[in-house]
């Protein structure tokens, strides 16, 4: 999705270096216990406003990973997700139709 042939720039999307710099956090994978302290820790050290993005099967409701005894039903059982972008794995297209939705509600207010 970030390579140059779907050209995320036109929206604004860029890296940030910092989860301190960024304004949208993207949860692509299963959240097990481990990983649950550490995204809820970089979600606090983000400035407001912030939205959580969770991209793919794994990181909405745990995927094939989802009964397994350490692994989170989804990574809004963490974090307030706004967006949910569904697919094992998903499409480039359907990541950056989902982040540019993110960005215009950013946008707005």
């Amino acid at each position: 999705m970030l390579s140059p042939h779907y050209d995320p720039e036109r929206f604004g999307v860029k890296l940030a270096p910092s989860v301190r710099h960024a304004d949208i956090l993207v949860v692509t994978g299963a959240v097990n216990k481990k990983a649950a302290v550490r995204l809820k820790r970089l979600y606090e050290q983000m400035a407001e406003p912030k939205y959580v993005v969770a991209i793919g099967a794994c990181a909405i409701s745990g995927g094939v990973f989802a009964k397994s005894y350490n692994v989170y039903a989804g990574a809004d059982k963490v974090v307030p997700v706004v967006a949910h972008i569904p697919g094992c794995p998903p499409k480039p297209e359907a990541i950056l139709d989902g982040v540019a939705k993110v960005l215009e509600k950013l946008n707005k207010g």
